[in-house]
């Protein structure tokens, strides 16, 4: 079993790209973000953890949470100190599940901070969804109502084409069609169970 990782630049359409593939290939998908919201419920080690560190009022209010942390340096280091190591451990727990049942063929992990994270030494492959800046501000301004300013706000805080190019095995150009990126992925995959 293949164990791919998959990132991007906010509104590069990593979403579209992981739904085509958890349609069309014997497969187990699982995305970062929600991982951290799972490992973080009440009664996990991470729960306690964030509590001993923020309280409960803050923890079980995600806005407050983002409010308390993200202005403080420090303490979001402190608080992804704590969150990765659970979210990798979880994602490393489901990859060897998944090789064990032997029904899975690729194992994907989708994140927009794979490469920030480390993740590059546990892939076998990481794969980079690319698309044109201005595509990117065009998707999010449609798509999610975003300002120029926010949609550009947010990209200029992520890594850049340069870093993304650097650490990648594999790039999709999702500037175009996505049927353009689909046909780019069956090539990449052929040899692979192809599901109708």
């Amino acid at each position: 079993m293949k164990f791919i990782g998959i990132t991007g630049g906010v509104g590069a359409g990593k979403s579209a790209i992981i739904k085509f593939i958890g349609e069309h290939y014997k497969c187990r998908i699982y995305m970062a973000d929600d991982v951290a919201h799972e490992v973080r419920k009440p009664g996990t080690e991470c729960h306690k953890k964030l509590v001993d560190l923020l309280g409960e009022d803050v923890v079980l209010d995600s806005r407050k949470m983002a409010k308390v942390v993200f202005p403080d340096e420090k303490l979001l280091e402190k608080v992804n100190a704590i969150i990765h190591p659970a979210v990798e451990k979880y994602i490393l727990d489901a990859r060897d599940e998944a090789e064990k049942s032997g029904e899975y063929e690729l194992f994907f992990l989708e994140a927009a901070l794979l490469i920030e994270a480390g993740y590059k030494n546990i892939l076998d492959e990481l794969w980079y969804v690319y698309a044109d800046r201005d595509v990117r501000i065009k998707r999010l301004m449609e798509n999610r109502g975003y300002s120029r300013e926010k949609a550009e706000g947010i990209m200029d805080t992520q890594l850049s084409d340069e870093v993304f190019r650097a650490n990648a095995d594999f790039i999709i150009d999702n500037s175009a069609s996505l049927d353009e990126s689909y046909e780019t992925i069956k090539r990449r995959l052929e040899g692979y169970t192809w599901l109708e």
